[in-house]
């Protein structure tokens, strides 16, 4: 049975690329594109950053420090934001038909800086779903058990009638051992195949998490 739709966004509903993350920010660095490919990683601190632990000019001070950066926080911002590539449309439109029978809600782990982007940048993203979960205002990030616990509250619907589509591994596993069904995503296909297998399954329907996946 499935009552209700989770995506993630950045890499399901927007193309991202982090390798123009590190473009940017080579040409204000010590650092060649491999050191800083090397160095940097989703670290305890980024973690911090997007559960709203922590601010983005603390944050972009630890990365000036740890990526021998020598730019403002509006160099390090404009670089951090380069990550998003692109909407991707055919997603967008499968997220728009399924709306019609589920309610759809987003979850992404992000940070404020990202989020100012996005809406900047692409409106039409927060204007598909019924609402948007993010990491910095939950304070909890995916794939945290609470994270999940906090999302299946709020929209009231249990955990094993959300199905939720990622494209990390590591989230799939933290949303499976919540109990939610899931679809890892490689491709906007996996989106396709597993949305024309809900069609006119909800609440009575006989869809089971297995027939997805």
């Amino acid at each position: 049975m499935v009552e209700a739709l989770l995506f993630d966004l950045g890499g399901i509903v927007i193309e991202i690329d982090f390798d123009r993350v590190l473009r940017r920010w080579e040409t204000i660095s010590a650092l060649s594109f491999a050191e800083l490919k090397s160095t940097f990683h989703f670290d305890t601190a980024y973690q911090r950053h997007e559960r709203g632990e922590i601010d983005g000019a603390e944050y972009f001070a630890y990365l000036r420090n740890l990526l021998k950066l020598d730019g403002s926080d509006d160099e390090i911002a404009a670089g951090w934001n380069s990550v998003f590539v692109a909407e991707i449309p055919t997603v967008l439109a499968a997220i728009s038909k399924a709306r019609k029978q589920f309610p759809c809600y987003a979850f992404t782990n992000t940070n404020p800086t990202h989020l100012a982007a996005w809406q900047a940048d692409y409106p039409a993203i927060f204007q598909s779903f019924d609402k948007v979960f993010i990491s910095f205002d939950l304070g909890l990030r995916k794939p945290e058990r609470r994270a999940f616990d906090a999302i299946a509250a709020d929209i009231g619907v249990a955990h094993s009638d959300i199905l939720f589509f990622d494209d990390t591994q590591e989230n799939i596993a933290g949303a499976n051992a919540a109990g939610l069904q899931t679809v890892y995503f490689q491709s906007p296909d996996d989106i396709h195949h597993a949305l024309a297998n809900l069609n006119g399954h909800r609440k009575d329907g006989i869809l089971k998490g297995g027939d997805l996946l």
